[in-house]
């Protein structure tokens, strides 16, 4: 209460004198921009301010009546409304009343419009955090620790903080002088082959005539063919094609497919369908699982055109999330138009397609679509699009659904059917602006739902705190220990979930069900559990196949080796166990479909896929987990977290309707009724939770404008801080310049179907002639990993992984080594053989060699590739240059390596400490020889982890990471905005800044003109970077606090505190032998959790700046009353004197001479 009196008294006070007012000031701001704020009331900020610092220059009133002046920086007077300490004589103040100036501190915070955040560094607010955190909560503002430091802010925080971190990365770089000398004079024999090259003819070609013939690729259609042939062709095909149509329609087996389809709920809705989507241009149909909306529909409008003559005039495209669904659709979809697979219907997915050039009905993936946008933005003779599944709301549905709609009105011809099984139709409807909405009753049998608490009746099962613990799979440590351990941090989802099971009694269940439920984890999978059901269905219920929801690979593997150990579910003359997973061969994946033999029953253990995109005829019984592998993106810090996260009530109705296909069914939900009733209606649009980097590049190569305007049309928009932070990706990578627009790069990578961190990798590859390495690395990371690692042979997998690695301190060489490994064995035909020794997994390695074939005839078609094929891996023995490669391709993913005295600590920008993940080979490492460590992908789990790093060394960083820039003195380069510093002998920051220089300007003429050869042209320059990355033998260390000397001019007081003088010494010393005591100190805690001092002698008073402690506090007031003794406070002091002792001015002078005349009065007395 009295701190408050005081304030109020000495806020009054102030008012009446400018001269002593408080003032809120920053670093940079000058002394005139705070006196002239002076002259308003005492609280008001200096406009370039943001964040709290009382205090302004004043003079104080000595009680001799004298003047002196006490700093020449903002202070604060010393009055009632401090915490006044004499440290040495009292304690340090209690909670009470730090919590109480907090109060202060944070009021005064709410009301300031210009500062942001409050940073304390003071000892007491780390024991005090909880409290001031609460307090902070209260009052709508974010507190956070980092370290020591606690900072309160209008707006919430990160994780990490580097500008507080004091142990952020900083290199001191040593290279041999000899290695120095030849880079350097490469690099200067470059220079003067380009001065003396200067006046030569580049090139004919002109990049207006390259970029073209770049656009019009696909070539221009024969001009011999003009459209009235062309339309007579294709009315002699539509007649054709109705000739056949109605040839099978008369056939036995036409007539038995066309009785069995009509039996389907879509068939009575045909005739209002079809006249429905003539009517509109865009319509809406939501349909119960099993109508026959994803068969029927799109083949009813093909019937019908060709029925009418336009058959061959008719062009559909139908888009399905998975390639999965998109084969399974148009394979059934031939076969009940008896036709093969390419004919009428098609299909096209990554890597795969069957199609021809009479195909009208074509099937694909909604990635599929989006590149044909790319190069066609009118969709050009496509007069129908399908897109399926809608409710699941992945990001390129929502990014086909924004460049639809602005697609349609300039093709009034054009028709969009949206549809999905579960959907909340009306959203989507006032999205296009009232389209019509048609629901289409579907078909099932009755499903009887069981919940947790029903199962723990039925099969007596008895949970407990012990066999719910999914100790398994890769993350076997963090998943028990996120199990165990409460968490800190629970999302709104796990509060409610929480809240739902405290307010459920389970009255009308048993006590002992009701124990079990008390038991039970959120946060568990449950293996144990499903294991009890899958025997209890086995058992006690009649014949079915069963549908298991599993969360992700892991979990399906894991539970897979678990459930082939029990006698029962184990036995393959019982049960038959499938797995079905994204990443799966398509061949593996068509084997749930079949029917097994007789007696035996078919498990499948599946991912959401299985919820609509895929349907299994014989599924009676479904087991729901309630949880999916989510990614979601936390754009505050960047980070994406892969979590298994509770599902949506839609998606529970969905894996629920997958067991009535046939008959009735039962669906076993393994969470209460109540957590169910907690779920969210709808799942979280991808849109929102994923990183939006390939996005925002298609964006741009759609030539649409603003990438904000444009996602702002979405149907619900990402956060403004998700697109800032793509955009500053792809700036910082060189795909979009200053002004968002497209670079050279840029207009590459947009047409790669890449990650655009990884169509870069590729890129540089190619430029630098080691793309055989970079193709392999580029297409491993683009599927799952290869490498296995199952649970009960972990140490001998990681054992093989880490033989392919060599001691090269990189995953993505070990990658490549793999491969190659696997060639040579697929030659000598033992492939499967080295799969199986190896722990490799054979179908992901053929997808990486089906992925490389691809790239390679993407980048060929480019001409980023020589035609001479040895060329391009001229350079791939160069392990040091592809390890630059790999650096340019997944920078900013850096993380520094810190040796300890047993163990080693990594560090990101964006996350602080960070930990490698579990089947990395630098792992097994006690030491890495590397400095800096790049990686391709980090994971928040309970902690971040980062995946397949390889060691790189600080010439590689430095030449071919981005945002180098100059620091403030000779010698100091910075990176990453900062976050890393680089200092080294001047010379040597000059040769690395005129390398990366000379070698950007190099490869910007290459990606202008892709004919231009870099290694001829740049001959001596690509050499000098060759040496420069080969030599580098990481001879340098890691320093912590170690501050660059301003290049501004130096402080004026620097004289008493340079070559370690200690100014409170030398200014007793003064004292001392003028014949005066020694001064007297005093030490002031401030409400800025500052301290600052004050230093007696002779009357006089000397106030210095605030400081983080109380010494440096001491020191100062030390320096400005030596400041005054040597005339140096004020303008007076010569800036060519900085080296010079300090002089004996007028001020010291008759300090001396005032001790001698009183000495000599007192000898004549």
């Amino acid at each position: 209460m009295h701190s408050r009196l005081g304030f109020l008294l000495a806020s009054n006070f102030r008012r009446k004198s400018p001269l002593f007012a408080t003032f809120f000031t920053q670093n940079g701001c000058s002394t005139s921009d705070v006196l002239a704020s002076s002259s308003s009331s005492s609280l008001v900020p200096c406009r370039t301010c943001s964040k709290i610092n009382h205090g302004g220059p004043f003079f104080r009133f000595l009680p001799s009546g004298g003047i002196r002046y006490l700093s020449g920086f903002a202070v604060d007077q010393f009055s009632d409304d401090e915490y006044e300490c004499d440290y040495e004589n009292h304690p340090a103040s209690s909670s009470v009343a730090n919590i109480d100036e907090w109060k202060w501190k944070l009021s005064m915070l709410l009301h300031n419009e210009t500062d942001q955040e409050i940073v304390s560094r003071d000892k007491r607010d780390k024991r005090d955090f909880e409290q001031i955190s609460n307090l902070a909560k209260r009052m709508g503002l974010y507190c956070e620790m980092y370290g020591k430091v606690v900072v309160a802010s209008k707006v919430p925080l990160p994780n990490y903080r580097p500008d507080l971190d004091d142990k952020r990365p900083q290199r001191e770089v040593v290279i041999p002088l000899s290695l120095q000398r030849r880079v350097e004079g490469l690099l200067q024999e470059h220079l003067d082959r380009m001065r003396l090259s200067s006046g030569d003819v580049s090139s004919t070609k002109s990049e207006t005539s390259y970029q073209a013939e770049l656009v019009n690729q696909g070539g221009n259609p024969d001009p011999l063919l003009d459209g009235t042939l062309m339309e007579k062709v294709l009315q002699r095909r539509s007649l054709q094609m109705r000739n056949m149509q109605r040839a099978w329609e008369e056939s036995p087996e036409g007539k038995k497919m066309l009785q069995a389809r009509m039996f389907l709920p879509a068939f009575k809705e045909k005739e209002r369908l079809l006249q429905a989507i003539a009517q509109n241009q865009v319509i809406i149909i939501s349909g119960e699982t099993g109508c026959g909306k994803t068969t029927q529909l799109p083949q009813y409008i093909l019937e019908s055109e060709i029925e009418s003559g336009r058959g061959a005039f008719c062009n559909i495209l139908c888009t399905q999330p998975r390639r999965i669904s998109a084969m399974a659709v148009a394979e059934r979809v031939s076969t009940e138009r008896g036709e093969t697979l390419g004919e009428s219907v098609g299909y096209k997915v990554r890597l795969e397609g069957m199609k021809g050039k009479n195909t009208h009905l074509l099937f694909c993936t909604s990635g599929i679509l989006l590149r044909r946008l790319l190069s066609d933005h009118n969709l050009d003779g496509v007069t129908h699009v399908f897109v399926d599944e809608i409710h699941e709301r992945g990001m390129n549905e929502d990014f086909l659904l924004i460049v639809l709609k602005d697609l349609l009105p300039r093709r009034r011809d054009l028709r969009l059917i949206l549809m999905s099984a579960t959907l909340n139709a009306e959203l989507f409807s006032n999205y296009f602006e009232g389209a019509p909405m048609i629901h289409i009753p579907g078909f099932t049998h009755p499903v009887r739902a069981h919940f947790l608490e029903d199962i723990l009746e039925i099969t007596g099962y008895k949970l407990t705190p012990f066999n719910q613990i999914d100790d398994y799979g890769q993350e076997k440590l963090w998943k028990t220990q996120r199990q165990l351990v409460p968490r800190k941090r629970k999302n709104n989802l796990t509060l409610l979930v929480e809240d739902a099971l405290s307010q459920s009694s389970f009255e009308n269940y048993s006590s002992k069900a009701r124990d079990s439920l008390s038991c039970w984890t959120p946060d568990s999978i449950g293996f144990n559990l499903i294991e009890a059901v899958l025997c209890h269905i086995c058992r006690k219920e009649r014949p079915g196949a069963v549908l298991v929801f599993m969360t992700g690979w892991d979990d399906i593997s894991c539970l897979k080796n678990q459930l082939k150990a029990h006698p029962l579910l184990g036995d393959p003359n019982r049960v038959q166990l499938i797995t079905c997973h994204g990443s799966m061969a398509t061949s593996e994946q068509k084997l749930i479909f079949e029917k097994p033999p007789l007696n035996v029953r078919k498990i499948v253990l599946a991912t959401n896929m299985a919820e609509a995109s895929i349907t299994i005829n014989d599924v009676v019984f479904v087991v729901d987990c309630g949880k999916a592998k989510e990614t979601t993106y936390d754009a505050l810090n960047n980070t994406p977290c892969l979590l298994p996260s509770w599902i949506s009530q839609a998606s529970a109705r969905q894996r629920r309707g997958r067991a009535g296909r046939v008959q009735p069914g039962e669906c076993y939900h393994l969470y209460p009724r109540c957590v169910y009733q907690a779920f969210s209606e709808y799942q979280l649009p991808e849109l929102l939770r994923t990183p939006l980097n390939s996005l925002c590049l298609q964006i741009k190569s759609l030539q649409v404008g603003s990438i904000g305007e444009f996602l702002s049309a979405a149907l619900q928009p990402p956060e403004p801080l998700a697109v800032k932070n793509a955009v500053e990706f792809l700036k910082m990578i060189g795909a979009l310049d200053e002004n968002e627009n497209l670079t050279h790069l840029g207009e590459y990578l947009a047409m790669l179907p890449l990650d655009p961190k990884l169509g870069k990798m590729l890129i540089m590859g190619a430029f630098f002639r080691c793309f055989d390495p970079i193709l392999t690395i580029v297409a491993g990371l683009s599927v799952r990993d290869p490498f296995l690692l199952p649970h009960e042979k972990k140490d001998q997998a990681s054992t093989a992984k880490s033989r392919f690695s060599a001691k090269d301190y990189s995953d993505h060489m070990a990658l490549v080594r793999a491969y190659e490994g696997w060639k040579e064995a697929e030659r000598e035909g033992c492939a499967y053989e080295y799969c199986w020794r190896n722990f490799l997994s054979a179908q992901t390695l053929q997808a990486i060699h089906s992925l490389r074939n691809q790239f390679h005839y993407i980048l060929k078609d480019a001409r980023l590739l020589e035609a001479e094929a040895s060329l391009n891996n001229r350079l791939s023995h160069n392990q040091s240059l592809v390890r630059a490669i790999i650096c340019a391709g997944l920078f900013p993913g850096i993380a520094s390596v810190v040796h300890r005295e047993t163990s080693m600590s990594f560090k990101t920008m964006d996350d602080g400490q960070v930990l490698l993940y579990a089947n990395s080979v630098n792992t097994r490492f006690q030491t890495i020889p590397y400095p800096w460590l790049v990686f391709g992908e980090k994971v928040k789990v309970n902690t971040v982890f980062i995946r397949d790093s390889t060691g790189v060394s600080d010439s590689i960083l430095i030449l071919f990471g981005d945002g180098l820039d100059n620091g403030v003195s000779p010698g100091h380069l910075k990176m990453l905005g900062g976050y890393i510093d680089f200092f080294m002998d001047p010379t040597l920051a000059e040769s690395y800044v005129n390398l990366k220089q000379e070698l950007d300007q190099l490869l910007q003429k290459k990606l202008k003109d892709p004919t231009v050869d870099i290694h001829k042209e740049g001959k001596y320059l690509m050499l000098a970077v060759q040496e420069l990355l080969s030599g580098d033998q990481c001879e340098g260390r890691f320093v912590f606090g170690k501050e660059s000397k301003k290049s501004s001019k130096s402080n004026d007081k620097d004289t008493f505190t340079r070559d370690g003088a200690n100014p409170k010494s030398l200014l007793q010393t003064l004292l001392m032998r003028a014949g005066h005591s020694p001064p007297k100190y005093k030490t002031k805690h401030l409400k800025t959790n500052e301290f600052r001092a004050l230093v007696e002698f002779k009357g006089m008073q000397f106030v210095g700046k605030p400081k983080r402690n109380k010494q440096l506090a001491e020191r100062d007031a030390a320096v400005e009353a030596l400041a005054w003794l040597t005339h140096t406070s004020g303008s007076n002091r010569q800036e060519d004197d900085n080296n010079s002792p300090p002089d004996l001015t007028d001020n010291m002078l008759k300090l001396l001479s005032t001790r001698r005349k009183s000495k000599s009065r007192s000898g004549r007395e």
